[in-house]
């Protein structure tokens, strides 16, 4: 046999691969994992032109897969726009948009990130943004991407008067004289977009070269891209082509809930036929059930408790959900669902029931992503079902999201199963961490500090647990961003663990993160990340 392209030697690494769980060394080869064991092992394999990196005894792991992120708008939302995510007040947002505008003279000034949880309907509207821009378009767009603002310029370049329709599944605020405030909601913000300048290949070409290098800085070799749709899916293959992608993307195209489940099946399936490639494969359907707490198109169960009450409709129709799932499923696609409000993961887990019942069962682990409410009586369904909770940690604390925004308008009873990801996990759910990026910062070690504390990062003396029953181990939080992930994206016979045969992705870090306290894992840094055992981030 011959000698390994290179070793990794005098390190701690802990492979999660249930037959050799802790090892010194491993050796690469072909770009994948060749063998496994102690530093003098490994060693002996080498030839004269092995590559030798040593580990320094620090810890290595599986390189992290994010299972729900928006890589390529994240990214071109970076490059193009100023990041309000550290704004407060309309008077911060005003002060960096009219600093962002003076510095540039494109046509449309964009802001991007804003905490919808403070910056809302109550506070936000055109008239405050013509503070920061008058004499051209402004646009801003929440991190959650359901809400958004545009400026007086805007809604006279795009046609946003009082006359025009709300979009389906979106909607245009309108203040007391019956026009329009400028707020944008859930589809309204696709509305606003589809007025603006086209994006070019080389926009979204570079959106994605940023984001990977960012997801690779914090230790990510695979993503999952949470929306997609045919102009997106030929940008990547155009990448995997030139072998210019630094991670391995997985995705899942968006259906809308004015196609026909006969359309939609079809245009998916020319875009999945066309993309199955080593670097990039769509694989997965995305439904919005539902939209956000934060504008009140959460579905809940039961109405809102606050004194404006009402509720949110589903964004699909039931016999349409189920028509739905039922026709993806039988073609094998995996079935990626967004659901804020316990109506909305309680209608998915009921198209997954009529889908299985209609098709058999198969290993699809459809996924819900976020679950922040559940009843509980849907706790268990998700392992009955084999559906995976894909659970984003790092809001599951008392941030202004869940102590303003959810809690009054739920109430005592329904706030006690806000991101019950214990209970999940004691049910048997299999769950997989991510980040829904850039929602929130994809830098897996504050979450999973997160999930371990379920408080703030850096506020651990100031703010308490918020339902510390709910906590996760660390165990468990790795577990959810390498072997669960993997699993969850049909990917696990080659990453999620460092097994001979599977590919050499695996991150080296700074600290022992199972030696540290808690609150510190949050600080860790990765000093080398491999893909496919090359280096594609090392901290120098």
């Amino acid at each position: 046999m011959s000698a390994p392209d290179a070793i990794l030697i005098n390190a701690d690494i802990r492979t999660m691969d249930v037959h050799s769980p802790r090892v010194q060394g491993l050796a690469i080869a072909g770009g994948r994992i060749r063998a496994l064991g102690t530093t003098e092992e490994i060693t002996a394999l080498a030839g004269p032109d092995t590559q030798v990196i040593d580990g320094a005894g620090r810890l290595v792991l599986p390189g992290f897969h994010d299972t729900h992120l928006h890589v390529i708008e994240g990214g071109q939302h970076h490059a193009a726009s100023v990041d309000l995510s550290m704004a407060r007040s309309p008077e911060e947002i005003v002060s960096l948009l009219m600093a962002f505008a003076a510095r540039h003279d494109r046509p449309w000034v964009e802001g991007a990130f804003y905490d919808s949880g403070i910056i809302g309907d109550h506070n936000m509207s055109a008239a405050v943004l013509d503070r920061a821009v008058s004499d051209r378009p402004c646009i801003m767009l929440a991190s959650d991407g359901h809400n958004g603002c545009v400026n007086t310029c805007a809604m006279e370049v795009m046609g946003l008067t009082s006359t025009t329709p709300d979009p389906k599944n979106g909607h245009f605020p309108k203040g007391q004289d019956g026009r329009p405030t400028g707020m944008l909601h859930e589809r309204a913000v696709t509305w606003a977009r589809d007025k603006m300048p086209a994006i070019t290949d080389q926009d979204y070409t570079d959106g994605i070269a940023f984001a990977l290098r960012h997801a690779n800085q914090h230790g990510i070799t695979g993503v999952l891209d949470a929306s997609i749709d045919s102009e997106f899916a030929r940008i990547y293959r155009g990448m995997a082509e030139r072998n210019a992608l630094t991670a391995r993307v997985l995705a899942t195209v968006r259906v809308d809930a004015a196609e026909t489940t006969e359309a939609a099946v079809a245009r998916v399936e020319a875009i999945r036929r066309a993309s199955q490639m080593p670097m990039f494969r769509v694989h997965s359907v995305k439904f919005f059930l539902d939209g956000v707490i934060e504008n009140r198109t959460a579905a809940m169960i039961e109405d809102y408790v606050d004194a404006e009450g009402g509720n949110a409709p589903l964004m699909f129709g039931r016999e349409q959900i189920r028509d739905m799932f039922t026709a993806f499923d039988a073609l094998r696609y995996q079935i990626h669902v967004h659901c804020i409000g316990d109506m909305a993961v309680r209608a998915a887990l009921d198209g997954f029931e009529a889908a299985r019942s209609a098709n058999q069962p198969w290993p699809s682990l459809h996924q819900i992503a976020h679950v922040q409410f559940i009843d509980p009586a849907d706790v268990p369904r998700f392992a009955e079902l084999g559906v995976v909770a894909n659970i984003q940690p790092l809001w599951a604390c008392a941030e202004p999201a869940v102590t303003v925004s959810a809690l009054p308008l739920v109430g005592e009873r329904r706030g006690k199963w806000i991101y019950a990801f214990r209970a999940l996990r004691d049910a048997g759910a299999l769950l997989a961490l991510s980040s829904d990026w850039t929602v929130s910062t994809l830098n897996p070690f504050e979450i999973i500090a997160t999930a371990l504390t379920r408080q703030p990062a850096g506020q651990h003396e100031t703010v308490p647990p918020f339902l510390p029953e709910q906590r996760l181990t660390l165990a468990e939080c790795i577990e959810g961003y390498t072997i669960n992930a993997a699993a969850a994206g049909w990917r696990a016979a080659d990453t999620g663990s460092l097994s001979p045969g599977k590919w050499a992705d695996l991150i080296i870090l700074d600290r022992n993160i199972y030696a540290c306290l808690p609150q510190e894992i949050a600080e860790t840094k990765v000093l080398t990340t491999l893909l496919g055992g090359q280096a594609v981030w090392s901290l120098q």
